[in-house]
């Protein structure tokens, strides 16, 4: 088997199962929650242990992400396993985490090491990092230049939104207001997150149940963004009705998108965007 060139990294919060990442020898960084006192790595535990916390204490667990040391003591795993290798870290959005400045100060020293702020979090990160890692399987000559150009154009096609069940976790987490959450509640009204220049941010208000609202944005998102037909990656939170699910699907199939790829929200996700939560990424075609 051919050495690898490149090794790619990306953080727990791409929320990449751990099979895919094997398959595609993709290292994993664990961002944290902390659970009142206790804090763990995100990926250790499953994430319905978020929801089910909140429900018992009523306090909602506060996400970190990757520290200095977790950078350090992946990127020396990985210079050692493969001396010859660049390492090329595909971050999680920087405006919303202290991870990329972590692997940058881990990266000092480093020359081996390339870091790239996506500019995106959830099933959007993945969606680069994995079609990089398909590329550079494709072309396993490529160098650091080459792999870099396709991901910053990766992160310019790069388009993600999803829509909370409620508005009950940002209200816990301080996002919203008590009186905006219970009007939420009471007039039926999800707020659209959509990630624009690594922003997360509300951008619509969409009314009705999710059941009926799921499939819709599906067929909307597409059209609107042109997303391309290869692939969709749909995100689901704990809690999310397989009948919503089902239902999202057969509206990307409609849509004649080749390959439907489910992504279960790990802790850092669920904990912002509470149970039940539902979202699509996807690339831009123009």
């Amino acid at each position: 088997m051919q050495e690898k060139k490149i090794v790619l990294v990306a953080e727990t919060g791409a929320d990449i199962p751990g099979s895919i990442a094997e398959r595609w020898g993709i290292h994993i960084v664990p961002m944290h929650v902390t659970f009142g006192s206790e804090t763990r790595d995100d990926g250790t535990f499953p994430s319905e242990e978020i929801c089910a916390y909140y429900d018992r204490t009523g306090d909602l667990p506060k996400t970190s992400g990757s520290t200095p040391e977790d950078f350090t003591r992946a990127f020396d795993a990985i210079h050692a396993a493969h001396p010859a290798a660049q390492i090329l870290y595909l971050a999680y959005s920087s405006v919303t985490t202290c991870s990329f400045q972590s692997a940058q100060i881990a990266a000092k020293d480093r020359d081996y090491v390339t870091a790239i702020d996506t500019k995106a979090v959830c099933a959007g990160q993945m969606s680069i990092v994995l079609r990089t890692a398909r590329l550079l399987e494709d072309y396993p000559d490529w160098g650091m230049a080459e792999a870099s150009a396709a991901v910053e154009e990766m992160i310019w096609a790069t388009r993600m939104c999803f829509i909370p069940n409620d508005m009950e976790y940002l209200r816990a987490g301080g996002r919203v207001s008590n009186a905006v959450a219970l009007c939420g509640r009471l007039l039926g009204i999800h707020p659209l997150i959509e990630i624009q220049d690594g922003r997360l941010l509300a951008t619509k208000k969409l009314r009705g149940k999710l059941g009926q609202l799921a499939p819709r944005l599906v067929r909307r998102y597409a059209e609107e963004h042109r997303l391309d037909r290869e692939e969709l990656w749909l995100i689901w939170a704990p809690g999310l009705p397989e009948e919503v699910r089902s239902a999202a699907e057969q509206a990307a199939r409609d849509c004649g998108f080749r390959t439907v790829t489910w992504v279960k929200t790990g802790g850092v996700i669920t904990t912002h965007g509470g149970p039940g939560a539902f979202g699509l990424a996807g690339f831009a075609t123009e």
